[in-house]
């Protein structure tokens, strides 16, 4: 049991390092991290994509990651702002670590960027234990999903520097309880602040970015996440330590789509959309052997966002649409 302990630590206090080292650089460089956490539905991609808007038509430079075990519903949405956006798919993996952020940060992120909101993998488990270096954390809930959320993922909303409940345009109709919900959310994490917000009513529109870059001008210094301790708290899922090389997070352009035993590190560029014939194989350690596309497969030239798959070619290196 102690063994299991020890590798748990070890892998949260790698994860640590790299988080600490990203955070230096981007600070650096005037680049604020805005890391957003929430159960898939919560309304945080509407909400986001209002957010990006109004950040362009203000004139601050803002860019977004979005990362989902598959599809790539969210960049496409999320483009729609006219902010540069990246699509990071994790084969799996339930949440960002720092070094992954990183990766896919760098030779894309444009230097002026003054915010980049990370949009996490929706669930309130894993990702809460993971810093990504962010200089804002900020933790989002629906009024479909209860009252008792703080309650049932303590770590989550415990280490939130920001709460937004969203979807209130709703809130009567399915009988939420907002009283209870900030009751519990200051039993987890007292003096946090807890914002409303509605993607469709547009009530709140502006709050996440006002208190981003209220966060971005100061200079409060920030608490590494794993040593900011929630009474109770242990990792569900113990360690995720996949060994040395092993990383599970790639992207994808509109159409791509990739079987089980697809290895997710290889990349393809593809500038122009083309079709692969029948027989089609990618060598290579990135795909399993024999792995093939049929003459249904299409790769786009990308919905406003950045589409990167050449093997040996640096995540990012395309530029930014």
């Amino acid at each position: 049991m102690c063994r299991v302990v020890d590798l748990r630590q070890a892998v949260l206090a790698k994860n640590d390092g790299a988080a600490q080292a990203l955070r230096d650089e981007l600070t650096a460089r005037g680049t604020a991290v805005v890391n957003l956490l929430s159960s898939p539905g919560s309304g945080k991609t509407a909400l986001l994509e209002r957010e990006l808007t109004l950040a362009r038509e203000r004139g601050v430079p803002v860019a977004a990651l979005t990362a989902d075990l598959a599809t790539e519903n969210d960049a496409v949405r999320l483009a729609r702002s006219g902010a540069p956006v990246r699509q990071v798919l994790t084969d799996g993996l339930c949440h960002l670590e720092a070094h992954m952020l990183g990766r896919h940060l760098d030779g894309w992120l444009p230097e002026d960027t003054r915010l980049l909101f990370v949009e996490n993998v929706g669930n309130l488990v894993c990702p809460a234990s993971y810093d990504l270096g962010e200089s804002l954390r900020v933790v989002l809930a629906s009024v479909t999903e209860g009252e008792d959320k703080p309650l049932k993922y303590p770590t989550a909303f415990g280490l939130a520097q920001l709460v937004l409940i969203t979807k209130t345009d709703i809130a009567e109709a399915v009988g939420f309880d907002e009283d209870a919900f900030r009751e519990n959310v200051q039993r987890v994490n007292p003096g946090v602040e807890v914002l409303r917000t509605s993607a469709r009513s547009a009530e709140g529109t502006g709050l996440l970015l006002d208190h981003a870059l209220r966060t971005a001008a100061g200079t409060r210094p920030h608490t590494p996440v794993m040593s900011r301790h929630v009474p109770g708290h242990t990792h569900p899922h113990g360690p995720h330590d996949h060994g040395p090389g092993h990383d599970h997070d790639h992207e994808h352009g509109p159409g791509h789509s990739h079987g089980p035993g697809h290895a997710p590190a290889q990349a393809h560029a593809h500038a122009q959309a083309h079709t692969h014939g029948p027989g089609h194989t990618h060598p290579g350690p990135g795909h399993a052997p024999g792995r093939t596309h049929g003459p249904g497969h299409v790769h786009g030239p990308g919905a406003g966002y950045v589409h990167d798959h050449t093997p040996g070619r640096p995540a990012g290196s395309e530029e930014p649409r």
